[in-house]
C-alpha cells in the first residue's frame, strides 16, 4: 500500500518534472527516502537526470555548477539534520551570483522540533536571507495531502527570479512514518500530469540613453555577456572585462587595463558604466568609487551599485555618442604581463576547443586580468562569495551539461575541496582539474598583513603551505594524474579524456 509520504512526495517530484525541471541531486538519507525512490523512478523512467553523491556538500556545489552552466534551476534533495546545514555554502553562492536551485529538505514533523528528536533541528531559517522563498510544508497524513502543483509553481517562479534576480529556493518537506513503500508511483503519477516548458521571466523593456565621451570607460564583471560588448563597440569605448564575465572579446576589450590604471590615463576617467559584478580587484573598484557610475542591471545580479555612487540604473543601457578611438587605442597600447602564473593562465585560455572553464577564486585569476587576450570563451567562476569552496564540484556540475569543463585552480583550492574528488556513481565525464601549484597560499602575500608580521608567523596563519602528495590523491580517487613543467607538456595533458588532474608546477 503506498503510504501518505510517499504519494506526496512522488507528487511533488512529478510535479517538479511536469513543469520543466529536469536534473536532480541526491545524498542518501532516511527522512527523505520517499524523495528519493520518486526521483528513482522516475530517472529510470529516462524523464529526469539524478546526480547521487555520497556527501551534502559536494551535491550542492555539484548542483550549483549544472544550474549555473545551464540557467535551469537544480533540484536538491536531502535528509534532515546538518545534511541541510551542509549545504549552506552552496546556498550563499547560488544566493549572490543569481543561480536557481530548489532545495527539498526533508524534515521531521512540526511536533518533534523543539523537545531534543533525533536528528531534528530547526530547518526553517537556517539559511537566513539567502533564500528567494521558503515553505515549511506540513507532514502529509492519510486523508490530507497536500496539492503539490501550486507549491511547485511557486518554487520553480521564486528560483528562476520572478520578481528578483534567480536563487535558491527552500521546500521544506515533513514526513511521517511510514515514510515510504515499494509502490512503484511517481511515473504514474506523471504520466497524469500536464506537461509543460520552464517559463522564464522576461527581461523589462525599458532603457536609457548615456553619453559617452573621451573619460568614458565600460566595466564588465561576472555575467556581463554580450550586452557589455555591443555598448563598448557601438560607442568605440574601452571595455574592462575580468576573465569571468562573458566579455572579453571583441574590438573594445582592452588586454592589461590593471596597468593601465596604474598611469595618468587612469585620472582621465569621469565616467564608468558596468555590466555584471565587477569585483576582482582594488584598482577597478577604487575607480567604480571615484567615478561617475551608471549600471545595467541583470537578472543575475540585479542593481550593482559597491560604490553607493550610481547616478542612473536600467535594464537596457543605449550610448548616446561615440568617443574619440584615440582614447581606446591608448588603452590598447598596454601589453599582457609575463611571469609563470600568466604563462599558465594564457596556455589554457589559448587551448583549442569550445570547452567550458572554470576560474577558480585563487591568484591565477587575478593574474589572468592582465594577460588574457580578448577572445570569445565560455568561462565561469564563483564570483557571489568568491570563495574557493567547492571549486571540483562546481567543475563536475558544468561537464554535466553536456561540453566537459576545465578548471583551473590553486592547488589549496583543490585540498579545499578534495573531496569531492570521489566520483563514486558518477557517469563518464571529460573534467579537467588544472593545478597552478606554489604548495600553499600564496595569493595573501599581496595583502598588507604579508609586511605587519614575521615570515614565519605569516607562514603558519596565511600561507599555510601543504606537503600533500597530489598524484597519491588522485590514485586514491581514481583520476588521471599528470605532472607538467611547461606549456608544452600542458598542451598534450589538455588533450585527456575523463577525469584528469594537471598538476603545473609554479
Amino acid at each position: 500500500m503506498i503510504t501518505a509520504s510517499q504519494q506526496f512526495a512522488a507528487s511533488v517530484v512529478a510535479e517538479l518534472v511536469a513543469q520543466g525541471v529536469k536534473n536532480f541531486y541526491l545524498a542518501p538519507g532516511a527522512r527523505s527516502q520517499a524523495l528519493a525512490i520518486a526521483a528513482g523512478q522516475l530517472a529510470g523512467a529516462g524523464k529526469l537526470s539524478l546526480t547521487v553523491r555520497l556527501d551534502e556538500r559536494s551535491l550542492a556545489f555539484t548542483a550549483l555548477g549544472r544550474a549555473m552552466s545551464t540557467s535551469e534551476p537544480s533540484v536538491i534533495i536531502t535528509t534532515s539534520g546538518s545534511a541541510v546545514a551542509n549545504l549552506h555554502p552552496a546556498v550563499l553562492e547560488a544566493h549572490h551570483s543569481g543561480v536557481p536551485l530548489i532545495l527539498l529538505t526533508a524534515d521531521r514533523p512540526s511536533e518533534l522540533r523543539g523537545i531534543g528528536a533525533n536528528q531534528t533541528t530547526e530547518q526553517v531559517g537556517i539559511f537566513a536571507n539567502s533564500l528567494r522563498g521558503t515553505h515549511d510544508v506540513p507532514a502529509p497524513r492519510p486523508g490530507s495531502i497536500i496539492s503539490a502543483k501550486d507549491l511547485v509553481a511557486a518554487a520553480i517562479s521564486q528560483s528562476l527570479g520572478g520578481a528578483k534576480s534567480p536563487g535558491p529556493v527552500q521546500l521544506n518537506l515533513q514526513f511521517v512514518e511510514p515514510l515510504s513503500s515499494g509502490e512503484p508511483e511517481a511515473v504514474k503519477v506523471l504520466a497524469g500530469l500536464e506537461k509543460r516548458p520552464l517559463d522564464f521571466p522576461e527581461v523589462p523593456e525599458d532603457q536609457i540613453e548615456i553619453e559617452v565621451d573621451d573619460h568614458t570607460v565600460v566595466i564588465a564583471g561576472a555575467g556581463a555577456g554580450p550586452a557589455a560588448v555591443r555598448f563598448a563597440e557601438k560607442a568605440q569605448l574601452p571595455m574592462f572585462a575580468e576573465p569571468s564575465s562573458g566579455a572579453r572579446y571583441g574590438s573594445s576589450a582592452i588586454t592589461n587595463y590593471l596597468q593601465g590604471l596604474s598611469t595618468s590615463l587612469a585620472g582621465e576617467i569621469r565616467r564608468v558604466v558596468i555590466f555584471g559584478k565587477p569585483t576582482l580587484s582594488r584598482p577597478v573598484i577604487d575607480l567604480i568609487r571615484n567615478s561617475s557610475v551608471y549600471v545595467a542591471k541583470s537578472r543575475q545580479y540585479g542593481n550593482f551599485d559597491i560604490g553607493r555612487n550610481a547616478i542612473a540604473s536600467s535594464w537596457n543601457l543605449v550610448p548616446s555618442g561615440v568617443a574619440d578611438r584615440r582614447w581606446l587605442e591608448s588603452w590598447k597600447a598596454f601589453q599582457p604581463i609575463s611571469e609563470p602564473r600568466a604563462i599558465l593562465a594564457q596556455t589554457v585560455w589559448n587551448a583549442p576547443g569550445s570547452v567550458p572553464l572554470l576560474f577558480g577564486a585563487s591568484n591565477i585569476i587575478r593574474v589572468a586580468e592582465s594577460c588574457l587576450e580578448p577572445k570569445p570563451k565560455a568561462v565561469f567562476s564563483s564570483r557571489g562569495l568568491s570563495g574557493i569552496d567547492g571549486s571540483v564540484s562546481t567543475a563536475i556540475g558544468i561537464a554535466q551539461a553536456g561540453s566537459g569543463a576545465r578548471a583551473l585552480i590553486g592547488d589549496l583550492t583543490l585540498l579545499h575541496d578534495a573531496g569531492s574528488m570521489n566520483i563514486s556513481g558518477l557517469p563518464n565525464l571529460n573534467v579537467q582539474l588544472i593545478i597552478g601549484n606554489d604548495s600553499g597560499g600564496e595569493i595573501f602575500r599581496k595583502l598588507e598583513v604579508a609586511k605587519n608580521i614575521t615570515p614565519a608567523m605569516f607562514s603558519q596563519l596565511f600561507l599555510t603551505p601543504q606537503r600533500v602528495d597530489i598524484e597519491k590523491l588522485c590514485q586514491a580517487y581514481g583520476w588521471q594524474y599528470f605532472s607538467v613543467a611547461n606549456p608544452t607538456e600542458l598542451g598534450l595533458a589538455m588533450k585527456q579524456d575523463g577525469y584528469v588532474v594537471i598538476d603545473y608546477k609554479l
